[in-house]
């Protein structure tokens, strides 16, 4: 097993990437008085809601003055929260009101405190993703939002209050297919010609599992591709990660079926463009960024019908959608795309590219969600 395999794209030394987020994309220490809404986005750990808030503030940015406000990339237009206490109080110039757009609890936690007990000039949104009814205290909490965003009709039909519907898109300009596979996957340095590979938190619900047991039933008849699982292993998960481990090692292929960690995120559009296939196996999931930010990638995907992939994923056309938690459909599913001839496998990765252009852009999400506030301010 080769952890340390090298990243496809440009590596982020970890130390600048932290040194950079306090950046706020310019030097001016005073509240900039244009600023209409705030993204917070608290969470230090890489998440599918951090991946949210990179790719669409920017792109709502383009339209109105829109900051973030925490531990995020410096390429993300925000605030230093020295410069937020000290003009949150302020009202902005053109509107009544400053939107706070959360997308957690403890967002909406602050939300609720800045309007209601400080009595500054905030309307909160909050985006729901999750696929299922919430908990007493966070029905508490989305009942007193001003507005609520669900990212697909499933999460919709959970909520206790109206809401807009507003499915996530993916930068297609940082998710775009490599001009070159072959090199691409070659410039990571691991075995084979063909790379496939699962992405995303490591542990039971994600389903990195089946995958394994996919890999080790279809890789000795495919010995020219190399599987990889990308992702985030946390103590609480490294029982699942070591059953991993031990499956592997007992099939005989630690060379060919590698547990690379989690790795940089600046590194990950270039794996998304290195593979051949794209597998999302998850046994439950709030939304599912990978599926659409595999497809912009021009790679196939096999996604089983959990969070909104049966939204995202045009089964047969833009690969293949399989019952949740059936190892056998998503054997299968995925021997189908390994098996097809190099040039079918990239008429399939065109036609997902063409569907996320169409469907699911980030620019097409920040118009929408752009277009709630704008209903706040009007009201």
């Amino acid at each position: 097993m080769n952890p340390n395999a090298p990243s496809p794209g440009t590596p982020l030394d970890r130390s600048r990437h932290h040194e950079s987020r306090s950046h706020e994309g310019g030097s001016d220490e005073s509240w900039p008085d244009g600023i209409v809404a705030v993204a917070p986005s608290f969470k230090k750990r890489f998440s599918g809601v951090v991946a949210t808030v990179i790719g669409v503030v920017p792109a709502q940015a383009r339209h109105i003055a829109i900051r973030a406000l925490g531990p995020l990339p410096a390429r993300v237009p925000q605030l230093r929260w020295r410069v937020f206490r000290l003009g949150s109080w302020r009202r902005p110039s053109q509107r009544r009101w400053r939107i706070w757009h959360a997308r957690r609890d403890t967002e909406m936690m602050v939300g609720i405190l800045l309007r209601d007990l400080l009595r500054q000039p905030w309307k909160l949104v909050f985006t729901s993703a999750a696929q299922k009814r919430h908990g007493p205290f966070l029905r508490f909490l989305i009942a007193r939002m001003d507005r609520v965003i669900a990212t697909s009709p499933q999460a919709a039909s959970y909520l206790d209050v109206p809401s807009t519907v507003v499915m996530h898109g993916v930068d297609t300009d940082t998710y775009h297919p490599a001009p070159d596979r072959a090199a691409a996957w070659a410039a990571t340095g691991l075995p084979g010609r063909h790379g496939i590979g699962v992405f995303g938190r490591v542990r039971y619900q994600k389903g990195q599992d089946l995958f394994v047991e996919a890999m080790i039933e279809l890789l000795p008849a495919h010995p020219d591709w190399t599987a990889v699982v990308i992702g985030l292993s946390t103590p609480s998960e490294q029982s699942f990660l070591t059953a991993l481990k031990a499956r592997i090692a007992a099939a005989g292929l630690e060379a060919r079926l590698l547990i690379l960690g989690e790795q940089p995120i600046a590194s990950m559009p270039g794996w998304f463009r290195c593979l051949s296939v794209a597998v999302i196996p998850a046994r439950w999931e709030g939304f599912g960024l990978v599926p659409i930010e595999a497809m912009a990638s021009g790679t196939p995907v096999v996604a089983a019908r959990a969070g909104a992939a049966a939204e995202l994923v045009r089964d047969g056309e833009t690969g293949h959608l399989v019952p949740v938690d059936d190892q056998a459909a998503l054997t299968a599913a995925i021997a189908r795309l390994m098996g097809l001839d190099e040039g079918a496998r990239e008429a399939v990765g065109r036609a997902a590219r063409a569907h996320v252009l169409a469907e699911y852009s980030i620019e097409r999400e920040a118009q929408k969600i752009n277009a709630v506030y704008e209903e706040i301010w009007r009201g």
